[in-house]
């Protein structure tokens, strides 16, 4: 009799639906799988069996009715993943690449399908003027990581020494060895660790890299940051990340953040600006000189401008294309705190006049 909770091991309720067991099962394989770090081989077969049970409607109904299955009979059986297209459960004679089947399902990294190897990605961030956000700039950074060796151009190899057929590979980039695993005995293709996937290794060791390729080294590295970008926006710099050896670099990605303008605010393609006016010069009107981001300009105030109206200046905001956002001039009238007794006269006379 097999008195395990099935439900309890996956950690779902017995009225799971199927999606909801295989999405636990999924999580707790990536868990407790045996190849990992702090993986548990006995737990992954825990976890297995009931999975095995639990997705199989006629033995979930045996489960829940008797307490144990049936036919197939109890305890752990090496069916494979059961939804995750099944193989030959006695593993005798298959033989796949586990980096096609692990990274799918339990999210392996470190190359991609193509069986390229990758360098990790990496982000820095920057800090830069609200002015150069709106016009654009460039910025150096000096960066510590994983690079290409200089005095190799990457090869590992000494100048002037060529390439030889790696011997561990036989020049075919990959390696083929029987492992042994909860779903039995498997004949396993991965890339050669020798020559990294190359199939090809130097005949002599770079001096500076010793055969790696690569170094860890601090990397000027220039960053254009373009017109118009916004605060927190990310550039994406491909190639400029951590280098691998005999494989391709990560990308480097820049945190953008805009210092704020004690001026100058933005709204999408346009600036807007205060522009504090007398209380004479709003009722008279006038020229006022103001400073934008790109020089002096020359606005005109109309007479009997309202408080918080808005001046649309066109052409003077955020660059886009070939085009460019405005700029927008709120007013706000500046009232006197005290009146002088000519100015009082002048205002009662206003007001006799109904103004």
């Amino acid at each position: 009799m097999n008195n395990k909770d099935y439900y309890s091991v996956l950690g779902v309720e017995k009225n799971a639906g199927k999606e909801d067991i295989k999405k636990a099962f999924r999580k707790l394989a990536h868990k407790y799988h045996p190849d990992k770090k702090e993986g548990n081989e006995v737990k992954f077969k825990e976890v297995n069996e009931a999975y095995q049970v639990l997705s199989d409607d006629k033995k979930r109904a045996e489960y829940d009715t008797y307490g144990q299955t049936f036919g197939a009979g109890a305890g752990y059986q090496t069916g494979g993943f059961g939804g995750f297209g099944g193989f030959d459960p006695s593993g005798a004679g298959v033989e796949f690449d586990l980096g096609d089947i692990f990274d799918q399902f339990f999210g392996r990294g470190g190359g991609n399908r193509s069986g390229v190897r990758r360098g990790n990605d990496i982000s820095i961030g920057i800090e830069i003027p609200f002015s150069d956000a709106v016009f654009g700039t460039t910025r150096t950074v000096l960066v510590t990581k994983m690079s290409s060796c200089v005095s190799c151009n990457g090869t590992g190899a000494k100048k002037g020494v060529g390439m030889k057929t790696c011997p561990t590979c036989n020049g075919k980039g990959k390696v083929h060895e029987s492992r042994q695993s909860p779903f039995g005995t498997f004949s396993v293709s991965h890339a050669c660790e020798t020559c990294g996937g190359s199939g090809q290794m130097p005949e002599q060791a770079c001096d500076t890299c010793k055969g790696a390729g690569i170094v860890r080294a601090r990397e000027e590295i220039r960053i254009t940051v373009p017109e118009g970008i916004e605060d927190g926006a990310m550039i994406r710099m491909s190639g400029k990340g951590e280098a691998v050896s005999h494989g391709v670099s990560g990308d480097l990605y820049v945190n953008v953040r805009v210092i704020p303008d004690k001026t100058f605010s933005r709204q999408g393609h346009d600036l807007i600006m205060q522009l504090p006016v007398k209380l004479s010069e709003a009722l008279l009107g006038g020229r006022r000189e103001i400073h934008t981001l790109n020089g002096e300009i020359t606005i005109t105030v109309p007479a009997g401008v309202a408080f918080a109206e808005v001046l649309r200046v066109r052409g003077k905001g955020v660059p886009f294309g070939d085009s460019c956002g405005d700029l927008l001039v709120k007013i706000s009238v500046e009232m006197p705190k005290k009146l002088s007794k000519k100015a009082r006269e002048l205002v009662e006379a206003l007001k006799d006049e109904g103004m």
